[in-house]
């Protein structure tokens, strides 16, 4: 382990992120499971990548399948993008009609946040000031740009909802929300206050990077209000929301509002790079004509063969409905834990991705995130991965495969009991 840790910082250079105090060295994954170099099981709480589970012997053949038939690039005819792409908008709503295929969520972000500007003619972009839709380009630029600090101009933060912390104000749910669209009114202002002017407003539907807080429910409808009256264009960033993450197909359908631009990403390909940008033809015919965008690697057979497999693994296993039922169980059982452990602030989410916030004192409401690093540490010595998050680093993230069931959920309530335990001791 040593050997290769010396070898990694040579081959990437020092400073490549690492989950755990001790890294680990993982060589197999199967379903939910995770398998390290000594053979150790782990159960698999973290990575929503592999959607339809790690080593999809489906995905796999039809991945090997295709790139022994054909792949190359988009600028022939081919119909297996053309397959994919209309069954992709048909779990859409009706408002989202074509696609723009990319290869990664900073990708398909930078194309959604292109198509808006090129659409009002405008460049101010606003998100909230905990954000992160990607690591490249313009996109890169929303990441924690805070409220009153903005690095590109062209970009303005707000704070997002956050009814755990924000309670402590002692407002109601109409007033805490009231307040948060006057804190998004203000930053659509600030843009619209030069020729910069305001071209849309970008959010994960269910703020996960933020720390999957609780929110109005009334919250995103009414911003997409805001924003549809501002003249912007509302962007769902569903790279971490989506393929029935949350219970429902779309984070956007949990949260009741609807989109102009749809992001999507991650699971899409189960490991494959796969990403799309959705809207209406018109909308995304514009963007086509604005930029004449081309992705090499993008809208090929390969792409088409295994976003279809994946789509097909979800409909024969059942996942949008197991969904719920394995993750409402586990978040109750966590509740109850919370309810008798001083440092369990508050759990909470939908489907299959809980969060558990860390805090010092139950009454402050404190962050705590030496505690959220110190128990997904202990997690991983009794066989669960997973990680903290949050704006604040203190929320303890679970967002399994979802093929994750109620054994996996019952393996990691074990270890969870254990990790509490010896870390209270």
């Amino acid at each position: 382990m040593n050997r290769l840790w010396e070898r990694r910082n040579r081959a990437l250079g020092k400073g490549a992120e690492y989950f755990y105090d001790t890294p680990i060295e993982i060589v197999r994954g199967e379903g939910a499971y995770l398998f390290d170099a000594a053979g150790r099981r782990y159960v698999d709480l973290y990575n929503n990548v592999p959607c339809v589970g790690h080593g999809n012997s489906a995905v796999a053949n039809a991945m090997a399948k295709q790139q022994g038939i054909l792949n190359v690039h988009n600028r022939y005819l081919h119909g297996g993008i053309v397959d994919f792409a209309e069954r992709l908008v048909g779990l859409h709503h009706d408002g989202i009609e074509s696609v723009v295929f990319s290869c990664s969520g900073t990708e398909a972000n930078e194309v959604a946040l292109s198509m808006a500007r090129s659409a009002t003619g405008k460049r101010g972009i606003v998100c909230t000031d905990a954000a992160y839709h990607g690591s490249a380009g313009l996109v890169a630029t929303l990441t924690s740009i805070g409220s009153t600090h903005t690095p590109n101009a062209d970009v303005c933060g707000f704070p997002y909802p956050d009814l755990y912390r924000h309670a402590l104000l002692k407002l109601s749910d109409e007033e805490l929300c009231q307040r948060y669209l006057e804190q998004a009114a203000a930053a659509i202002a600030h843009l619209k206050s030069s020729d910069i002017g305001f071209a849309g407003l970008i959010a994960c539907p269910i703020f996960a990077n933020e720390g999957l807080p609780d929110i109005p429910g009334s919250f995103m409808h009414r911003l997409t209000a805001l924003v549809h009256r501002e003249g912007g264009l509302m962007i769902s960033d569903e790279v971490q929301s989506g393929y029935c993450r949350t219970g429902k197909w779309w984070g956007y359908q949990q949260e009741n509002f609807t989109p102009d631009i749809v992001v999507m990403g991650k699971p899409m390909g189960n490991g494959l790079p796969l990403a799309a940008t959705a809207a209406s033809r018109p909308l995304v015919e514009h963007f086509r004509a604005a930029t004449g965008y081309f992705n090499t690697f993008a809208s090929t057979p390969l792409q088409a063969a295994v976003g279809m497999a994946v789509l097909d693994e979800i409909e024969r296993m059942g996942l949008l409905n197991s969904v719920n039922g394995v993750g409402d169980p586990l978040r109750q059982a966590l509740l109850q834990r919370a309810n008798s452990h001083a440092r369990l602030g508050d759990v909470r989410g939908c489907g299959l991705f809980i969060s558990i916030e860390i805090v010092v004192d139950k009454k402050t409401r404190q962050p705590d995130s030496t505690y959220a690093r110190q128990l997904a540490n202990k997690l991983r010595q009794h066989g669960c991965l997973l990680s903290y998050a949050g704006a604040l680093d203190n929320v303890v993230k679970i967002r399994p495969p979802l093929v994750f069931t109620a054994e996996h959920a019952g393996e990691f309530l074990l270890a969870f009991d254990a990790s509490l335990a010896e870390l209270d001791d």
